[in-house]
């Protein structure tokens, strides 16, 4: 695989991962959504397909890592660290571009979500007071859980293991089971496994944090949320930010250890 062949396959991959999976929690979020309130399995099963159609749209162009936990991880077990700022940078380019597809889809959704007085409160909600404002940057603002991940309860302890056990258990499947005959991105059948693995890390860990164990689908979206100009939008938590940036890569490198130490 070729520099650019890496680079877009990820960046296609990853904005795809993202449009699907920030899309259902926008579907699921959002008041004048035909889906709304359908819960979290619909948000774990439509993070599960989106994995598996990113999967297989990118994997014979870059082995579809579609995240920088698994990128570090392969690169720890082969040893190989050439292309990994290729996939990293393809990976957060993705992100981004998929994060402001789902704003674009969702475009009157969200305005109507905004500007309703029972979400952001106030007299009128069309206008809010610079106090107002300046109260939600504290923290997530009411549409961030779109973008980005969040802590039930912010005890970051906890939360950064949270984010690292789940990634273990994660990156541990891709490794041992996902990847393809080349053992440098996923293969046909790997699609499929990660993909219900990620079903299951979000039913069974997915209820502190929202389940990140990814940097890419965390920092990349919540930067397009800091910059688009949604009304009302509150605060993008950059307070907490770091979590599911450092979680999953902590849980990929402990992955790729226990595999070099027991597997390979």
């Amino acid at each position: 695989m070729s520099s650019s062949d890496i680079f877009i396959g990820e960046t296609i991959g990853t904005a795809i991962l993202i449009l699907l999976g920030g899309g259902v929690c926008a579907a699921v979020t959002l008041k004048a959504s035909k889906a709304r309130n359908a819960g979290w399995l619909a948000i774990t099963f439509g993070w599960g397909f989106a994995v598996l159609t990113a999967v297989y749209t990118t994997a014979p162009l870059s082995g579809a890592h579609l995240n920088p936990a698994v990128t570090l991880a392969i690169a720890l077990k082969d040893g190989d660290w050439k292309n990994v700022p290729v996939y990293w940078a393809g990976q957060l380019l993705g992100a981004m571009i998929g994060a402001a597809l789902v704003w674009i889809a969702y475009y009157g959704q969200f305005h109507a979500h905004l500007t309703d007085r029972e979400i952001v409160g106030g007299p009128g909600a069309q206008a809010t007071t610079a106090k107002a404002v300046e109260a939600q940057e504290k923290g997530a603002g009411p549409v961030l859980g779109v973008f980005s991940t969040g802590p039930e309860v912010r005890v970051a302890w906890q939360n950064l293991a949270t984010e690292i056990i789940g990634t273990v258990v994660l990156v541990l499947a891709v490794l041992t089971q996902g990847l393809n005959d080349e053992g440098n991105g996923l293969g046909t059948l790997g699609a499929l496994i990660t993909a219900l693995v990620v079903v299951s890390i979000g039913l069974s860990l997915g209820g502190p944090t929202g389940y990140a164990i990814n940097p890419a689908r965390d920092l990349g979206p919540r930067i397009v949320h800091a910059l688009l100009p949604l009304p009302n939008k509150g605060g993008s938590d950059w307070g907490y930010a770091w979590i599911p940036v450092a979680g999953p890569l902590i849980g990929g490198a402990i992955a790729a250890g226990i595999y070099n130490v027991a597997f390979a």
